[in-house]
């Protein structure tokens, strides 16, 4: 699996050739748009910032759209969506965490979160995490400090952070909560299961292709 990060909250997650991508910008956002196709879109919250995963249509492929909660199987890929909460613009909304089941990894994805509290029922419907993103940016999403909490609590074997600007306060915060000042930042994270081995919530930031 290789992962690569776009900005803001927008990921990629490449599988030999399924593209995945979380929280694309849609074309009213102010954030940059996609320049890659996709097969399946998640989108965290109803915002234009996060709902463009109709605009990763490339040639006669449309890709297949997650928007809210519930269970999914596409391709073999088992997803959960799990309601939480957003307030993400000033707006409260729900927010939907995803974890799904891809390339023999379990990943979760926070999205637009911005509670660093969840409720029993909904980190017990969690299988363990492997590969955990999690927003630190602040303003109606968790702040740097609440977004490690809540990763460090959901144990995840690695801990990506997402809606940060690169060298701005949050990131610097996250790693400092992590117990580093500095951390290598990756253009892009290619990994397998076995390279999950002896992890334990380690921190990897990478870089935003825009």
């Amino acid at each position: 699996m290789i992962i690569t990060y776009h900005g803001l909250e927008f990921v990629k997650l490449q599988l030999g050739d399924t593209v995945l991508a979380f929280n694309a910008p849609s074309k009213e956002s102010k954030n940059k748009k996609s320049t890659f196709g996709a097969d399946i879109v998640f989108a965290s919250i109803n915002h234009p910032d996060f709902n463009g995963g109709a605009d990763l249509a490339r040639g006669d492929k449309s890709p297949f759209v997650i928007s809210g909660p519930g269970e999914y199987e596409i391709g073999g890929i088992f997803v959960k969506g799990v309601p939480s909460v957003s307030n993400y613009d000033g707006k409260e909304r729900i927010n939907t965490i995803y974890s799904l089941a891809v390339d023999g990894m379990n990943v979760c994805f926070l999205g637009a979160l911005n509670t660093s509290t969840l409720k029993s029922e909904t980190t017990e419907s969690f299988d363990e995490i492997d590969i955990l993103f999690v927003p630190i940016g602040g303003d109606g999403v968790l702040s740097a400090s609440e977004g490690y909490k809540i990763a460090v609590s959901l144990e995840p074997k690695i801990i990506i952070p997402i809606h940060f600007e690169e060298g701005d306060k949050n990131i610097k915060t996250f790693l400092k909560e992590g117990g580093s000042e500095k951390s290598e930042v990756l253009e892009k994270l290619t990994i397998k299961k076995k390279d999950l081995e002896g992890k334990e919530g380690d921190i990897i930031v990478l870089s935003s292709n825009n």
